[in-house]
């Protein structure tokens, strides 16, 4: 039997309860979610840190390891961490601490790691066995004020000890570092920011508090990643993104063009987009250079050291460098996106999206309720002094009494404090008084103290008071107090100097389509059940072409790697498939159902080669139809897109090249119809307009073709061609019914 089942069994009936299982469960999965957005995966809006990182910074500061002492072992930290405050493994632990010492991770590092912590090619850090931390100045910002009684503190997951709420932050965390994380039902994305810019915003919005978000972009133009690299968002998609706190941030690596002899040149990638391993890059170029998708490219090459450093070598001198680039941006990782989602715990409680100004607002807040709590624990300990001064300054005025009190009394406590009006305190520290102080210097020093401390309390009495110009000095002070940390860590250090460069919007550079792809000829099958295959070269002998059983020939096409190709459903929408992406090789290819969104009712009826600016007669077997652009049915996705809407029952089947002024309409009732080309609507979408009218069946073939040339058709090997004045009895409009064709039309019905 096992454990569980004999500790059921041995429940009293009395406390077995009936709980419905949907409730039971939504209750403890409530308490997940919410121990998950609380305490695991969303940042504090006031100092930006999840509690993993708040605990290893208060881990640190306990085992003393300040910026300017000697490192501890990284598994010393971790093992504090995991066993005091955090319960959860030291694997996770680890690298949330290896992530606060990477500089090219975050923006202003808190820890300050020893070996090897990692790199920007994506390899992992050493072991915490191998590696040594100790904290940063950023860190020390961070918990400036935590012996002042500046935050809260609360209870360990054990109750064995104690830890703070929330940092007391001097520094701008949460927009200087940025934070990413995903909880239950939502997630957060924060980007790095200056910490420049951020103070002077910070100290712009305490002096006008009515700054809007657009104000503020004006000084913090957008993010500021620790890799460096190029923004290429426009302002208003900026300011946009920072006003809803959702949105995106296109990154585009910094590149140079390097000369070389004979009029040879290279491109050098000195700086990467954010959160990009440069190893894989490599690997995805070097991919595409080896899948002949990089036309431009002749070769790439890391030459990095402890600076990025990737060379990109073309063709030829004669390609321009910035389709070059423009091309590699389309197709790999030197261009990517950075999602903002401003959605964090603000005052540690309730998550939400907060826009720019929202959060720099919380930033102050905090700051202003860490300053009136550390003055107020400045107050009590000044009050605490003063109360001893006092007492010692009686004790000196009347220092023989004391003195006999002392000698002659066991109990001289009680009896200080009755004959001196003498608090416990005063009266403690009298005892505790050391016989070297019993001289008058002594006495002139607590006489100074006290006048010092007197004036020290009247001052944060005047900083605490709840008055205009009481609430405009404490604002004041948190100025003078953003205005050091832009002093230590602003863009007048090195650490502080704006990496990434603003670019504004850029323009787009329409890229041949043969730098993506090399253009090569191609012969293209398609059989009759929809498998498509390309042969490389254009084939005329087709003997060697096999089918599955059952299967056929359907389409044949002659065309180039570069070129789109234009496929028509039966149910009126049209796909586009670039022909580089056909499967190669003499093989049965691939279902085309594998390459677009094809309804399983649907079948292909027409493929043909996208030309710019051509026009196209659709129409469906009940002869409805009109004309329209190629440039119009090009569909962007696999979806396809909708053009002609057949009628119940009727089925897109046509879909040729106009060619002429007149039309030829054959009816599957053998009647023959001419008409002008013009009689049809060129049209976006839609059913179309009658082309030829039937009482019974529908339409069996069109043609379009030049009036004077005549009207040719085929029966069997010859050709016959039937000029303008043979063809006045079967001319006429639109819609009409027609009549029987010339003797010798074939009997299919077909043109050809």
């Amino acid at each position: 039997m096992r454990h569980s089942d004999k500790k059921v069994k041995d429940t009293p009936a009395s406390q077995i309860q009936d709980q419905n299982l949907g409730d039971v469960l939504g209750e403890k999965y409530l308490a997940y979610a919410l121990s998950t957005i609380m305490s695991r995966s969303l940042p504090d809006v006031r100092d930006g840190l999840k509690p993993v990182h708040r605990r290893l910074l208060w881990a640190m500061r306990h085992l003393q390891i300040p910026s300017t002492g000697m490192p501890k072992k990284s598994a010393r930290v971790v093992g504090d961490v995991m066993g005091k405050y955090h319960p959860h493994g030291d694997v996770a632990i680890y690298e949330a601490m290896v992530r606060l010492a990477q500089d090219f991770s975050v923006r202003y590092p808190l820890v300050d790691g020893h070996g090897n912590f990692g790199n920007i090619d994506g390899d992992s850090a050493a072991h915490m066995r191998y590696t040594e931390a100790r904290m940063t100045q950023v860190a020390e910002a961070m918990m400036e004020g935590l012996d002042d009684d500046a935050v809260d503190f609360r209870s360990t997951y054990d109750n064995s000890d104690h830890e703070p709420v929330v940092m007391p932050a001097a520094f701008p965390n949460l927009l200087a570092n940025g934070a990413s994380g995903i909880a239950v039902g939502m997630a957060t994305s924060v980007p790095p920011h200056n910490v420049g810019e951020l103070c002077a915003a910070l100290y712009k919005l305490i002096e006008n508090p009515d700054m809007t978000v657009d104000d503020l972009v004006s000084i913090i133009p957008g993010p500021d990643f620790p890799t460096g690299g190029v923004l290429v968002e426009g302002r208003d998609a900026i300011v946009e993104a920072y006003k809803t706190g959702r949105g995106s941030f296109r990154m585009r690596a910094k590149w140079e063009v390097e000369h070389l002899p004979q009029g040879q040149y290279q491109v050098v990638v000195t700086e990467i987009p954010y959160q990009v391993p440069k190893s894989r890059l490599v690997e995805k170029i070097a991919e595409l250079l080896s899948e002949r998708k990089l036309t431009l490219l002749d070769d790439v090459r890391d030459e990095s050291s402890d600076v990025v450093r990737l060379v990109l070598v073309p063709k030829s001198r004669n390609v321009d460098e910035n389709i070059l680039m423009e091309s590699l941006f389309k197709v790999t990782d030197l261009e990517s996106k950075f999602s903002l989602n401003m959605n964090v715990l603000d005052k540690g409680v309730l998550p939400r999206i907060m826009d720019l100004k929202e959060v720099l607002q919380a930033f102050l807040e905090h700051r202003l309720e860490v300053l009136v709590r550390r003055s107020r624990s400045r107050l009590d300990r000044i009050n605490h002094r003063l109360e001893v001064l006092a007492g010692l300054l009686v004790a000196y005025l009347n220092l023989d009494e004391v003195i006999a009190i002392i000698r002659s009394e066991d109990e001289p406590k009680p009896i200080l404090m009755a004959k001196f009006s003498l608090t416990e305190v005063q009266a403690e520290a009298i005892l505790n008084m050391r016989l070297r102080s019993l001289r008058k210097l002594e006495e002139m020093e607590i006489r100074k103290e006290h006048g010092e401390l007197s004036a020290e309390k009247a001052d944060v009495l005047s900083l605490l008071e709840e008055t205009p110009a009481g609430v405009k000095r404490r604002w004041k002070v948190v100025g003078r107090e953003i205005a050091a940390i832009d002093k230590k860590f602003g863009g007048e250090t090195e650490i502080g100097r704006r990496r990434t460069e603003i670019a504004g919007k850029v323009e787009v550079i329409d890229i041949p389509l043969e730098a993506m792809v090399e253009k090569e000829p191609i012969t293209i099958f398609c059989s009759q059940m929809g498998w498509v295959r390309a042969m490389k070269g254009h084939l005329t002998d087709y003997s060697g072409i096999t089918y599955k059983d059952g299967d056929g020939e359907k389409f044949v096409l002659h065309t180039q790697t570069t070129d789109r190709l234009l496929l028509l459903a039966t149910n009126g929408r049209f796909y586009t498939i670039m022909g580089d992406n056909l499967p190669r090789g003499r093989g049965f290819g691939e279902p085309v159902r594998l390459m677009v969104d094809l309804e399983n009712e649907a079948d292909i009826t027409e493929v043909m080669v996208y030309e710019p600016g051509k026009k196209v007669l659709v129409a469906a077997d009940d002869g409805r139809g009109f004309v329209i652009s190629c440039d119009n049915v090009l569909a962007e996705t696999r979806k396809g897109k909708q053009i002609l809407n057949p009628k119940e029952g009727a089925k897109a089947t046509f879909c040729l090249p106009v060619t002429g002024d007149h039309v030829a309409i054959m009816g599957d009732n053998r009647k023959l119809l001419v008409f002008p080309l013009e009689e049809i609507p060129e049209m976006a979408r839609g059913q179309g307009v009658k082309l030829q009218n039937y009482k019974d069946g529908g339409c069996s073939d069109i043609k379009t073709f030049r009036l004077e040339d005549g009207l040719t058709w085929k029966r069997g090997e010859a050709v016959r061609t039937e000029n303008a004045d043979a063809l006045l009895p079967w001319r006429g409009h639109r819609a009409a019914a027609g009549r029987l064709p010339p003797n010798g039309f074939p009997r299919s019905n077909k043109f050809s």
